[in-house]
This record gives structure tokens, sequence and C-alpha cells, in this order.
């Protein structure tokens, strides 16, 4: 369906405070989205499938200050316009700094998520713009390991099926951003129950760990927590929830661009 509204992209690109990435260091890079992959920063590979969907008005970056000139010549030439944001230092805060301003849907993406198309993008607008308040994109177990079995080793088990996250959320606009909250204490919920409890509760996270919720079941109830309708999107090809997190992950993702590119 054509978008009613533009809507903002928001690609997260700041090391983790206090933190210095190893496939950076390895590299000699000051940051993980700068690493090349595929012929490319891996942040480039983020921003064109962002630039290329339809109804896209603007692209921020958020990133430290003194990655604000590097990134401007990489992306040099993108036919959407960038804007640098200043990282706060947790990733929530950093959301809603990317956001001021913006009245539309806004999409938020990390710049290791090197698979992300534009269809997959496309997907989280319409879901937005049909009414839900946040969508958040997720792949079946079975769809990720056909992408690649050792794509992902860690999923969330639900009463319908078992799901790995795609690091690609839409909201609806600015007072949806409030979801953003889940965020602050870092992310990573597969490796970390205590920010799983943290984000969702424990009583959702004892439920989900007895198979009694579904997935639309527990964002439904999470979004209770905010006052806002959360919804899945489950995207079709798993190789959205292949995003760059590790050397092994690194070899995956870089084997499935060459498939792409044949």
């Amino acid at each position: 369906m054509p978008l009613e509204v533009g809507f903002c992209a928001v690609i997260l690109a700041a090391q983790r405070a206090g933190t210095v990435d190893p496939l950076a260091q390895g590299a000699g890079l000051s940051h993980k989205c700068v690493v090349p992959i595929g012929g490319a920063p891996m942040i480039a590979h983020v921003a064109r499938a962002l630039a290329s969907t339809p109804g896209i008005a603007r692209l921020r970056i958020v990133v430290e200050p003194d990655m604000h000139g590097p990134l401007a010549e990489i992306l040099a030439g993108l036919s959407t316009a960038v804007e640098y944001v200043t990282a706060a230092d947790n990733l929530a805060d950093s959301v809603f700094a990317a956001a001021q301003g913006v009245t539309g849907p806004i999409i938020v993406t990390t710049a290791d998520n090197v698979l992300l198309s534009p269809a997959a993008v496309f997907q989280m607008v319409e879901a937005v713009q049909r009414g839900d308040d946040v969508a958040i994109a997720m792949a079946t177990e079975q769809s990720v390991k056909a992408a690649h079995p050792d794509g992902q080793r860690r999923f969330y088990r639900f009463r319908d099926d078992a799901y790995s996250n795609c690091n690609l959320y839409a909201f609806a606009g600015s007072d949806a951003l409030r979801a953003a909250e889940s965020f602050r204490s870092g992310g990573q919920f597969a490796k970390k129950k205590s920010r799983l409890i943290g984000a969702v509760g424990l009583v959702n996270v004892a439920l989900m760990a007895l198979g009694r919720l579904s997935l639309a079941d527990a964002l439904a109830r999470l979004g209770r927590r905010f006052g806002l309708r959360i919804v899945p999107v489950v995207l079709a090809d798993g190789r959205h929830a292949i995003d760059v997190d590790n050397e092994r992950t690194y070899r995956v993702a870089a084997t499935l661009m060459e498939k792409r590119a044949d």
C-alpha cells in the first residue's frame, strides 16, 4: 500500500559504553560499524537498504561526534540525506534523541544489520501505518536455520514457535517511543535473562518459560506495560535475524551476502 506519511529511519551505530568491539579492534578500526564486509563498511549496507525503501523521508545515524565526519565520507552520494545525532550513554536515550522533531513513523535498526532489505523495512512501516503503535521484526527458528544453520544459536521459545529478533523496530510516532524504555538495560535479552526480566516483567518471563504465551500474546502483554499496541512482524526470510555480533556471524553474513550477489 502507498505510505500516508514519510518515515524517519534511525541507525544505532555507537560503540557500547566503555568497550571496544573485538571485530573493530581486529580490523584496526575504532567502530564496528565501519568494519568492511561484502565490499563496503557495515553501515553502508544498512544505510543503502533504508535509503532504497519507498517512503523514506529522513535518515539519522546515532553515533559519537568523532565519527560524524568519517561516516559522512563513507555515505557520500547516498540517495537520502543523512543527519547525525550524538549518542547517549544508553540505547533508550539514544533512540529518544534521534526522534526529536519527528512526527511520522520511525524505523530503528542497528549498524551491524547488514542483511537488511528494503522489503523488510517496508513491511514494518506498513504495520504501524495500519494502526499498531509498535512493531518488532522476528523470524522463526526454521527460517533462520534454513538461511544458514549456524546463523543464530539462541531463540526465544513461545507456545506457537521459536523466534529470533531481527533488530528492526517500527514506531508509529514519537508517542510510541515510550516502548523504547525496554532498551534501557542494553538489549541482548537472549544472552542476559536479567535484562529480559527488567524489560517485560518476571511474570511474563515465567509464562514464556512455561510455554504459556504465543509471541503475539507476549508482545501484547508487554504493550500493556506501556499502554501501547505492540505486535510482531514475522519476516519470511530468516536472513534478517542474522546480524554481525562476532567472528562467527561475520563469516555467516559474508557468505549470505555473496550468495545474494550471485
